[in-house]
């Protein structure tokens, strides 16, 4: 059956039912649409009252390009071992236990400058639904495998081969890549990461398909909602 946003954001909503602060994955491949759901839930469910919802991006974990020059590891950036994936697992236990005191912050990811931002996502104690989407969330190897049991659900976002590979490209595109390289990469390096998520779809516990969002125009650059100096959106992966 055919999902709309009313009834994900029903879902989503009766996550932070609990007692507890609950965690929501969204993941994909690249350019399935992650992004643009998670900020679509948070800007939904924060429009009624103070926020309670957060978005809280994987893309922060990315190394950074000098540790990934080290690694010789540049050229594959988005690939699983290109992130802090053992950060990103204690981020979310955090995120989940700390739900009384200080504010607790997240890492960004620039996409004007293609580099994580520490410090650049705040959760406050009042947050009662954090959402966080990525690649590899249902990834169940290496350090990735501590993920998933800091996930109340996981959505797996499902897209149009065609129309994913359209988006990548022009979001490459934006983003500084000429249109010769914004196709390589998404042919070559993206597609490579793409086949790996889709074999972690069976594990969601939902499958949406391009699911109508509004799909405003990103107006930022850091992943987490935008703010100053392009600190806000998709970091590309």
């Amino acid at each position: 059956m055919p999902i709309d946003f009313a009834a994900l954001l029903a879902r989503a909503r009766a996550l932070a039912g609990g007692r507890r602060r609950a965690v929501l994955g969204i993941t994909g491949c690249p350019g399935a649409g992650k992004s643009s759901l998670a900020q679509a839930l948070v800007r939904a469910l924060d429009a009624d009252g103070p926020p309670w919802a957060a978005h809280v991006p994987m893309d922060g974990f990315h190394l950074a390009d000098a540790e990934l020059e080290r690694l010789g590891r540049r050229d594959r950036k988005g690939a699983p071992d290109t992130f802090d994936a053992a950060g990103y697992a204690a981020l979310l236990r955090r995120l989940r236990e700390e739900t009384h005191g200080d504010v607790v912050y997240a890492p960004g990811f620039a996409r004007v400058w293609e580099q994580p931002i520490a410090g650049a996502v705040p959760v406050p104690p009042d947050v009662r639904l954090v959402v966080t989407e990525g690649n590899y969330l249902l990834l169940d190897t290496g350090a990735w495998a501590r993920v998933r049991a800091q996930l109340d659900e996981v959505w797996f976002c499902e897209l149009d081969e065609p129309e994913r590979l359209r988006r990548l490209i022009a979001r490459h595109e934006e983003f500084g890549k000429g249109h010769e390289e914004a196709v390589a990469w998404a042919l070559g390096s993206d597609r490579r990461n793409a086949e790996l998520v889709a074999t972690t779809r069976e594990r969601a516990d939902l499958v949406v398909r391009d699911v109508d969002v509004g799909r405003p125009k990103d107006p930022g650059s850091l992943q987490g909602d935008a703010g100053p100096d392009g600190v806000g959106a998709d970091g590309g992966r």
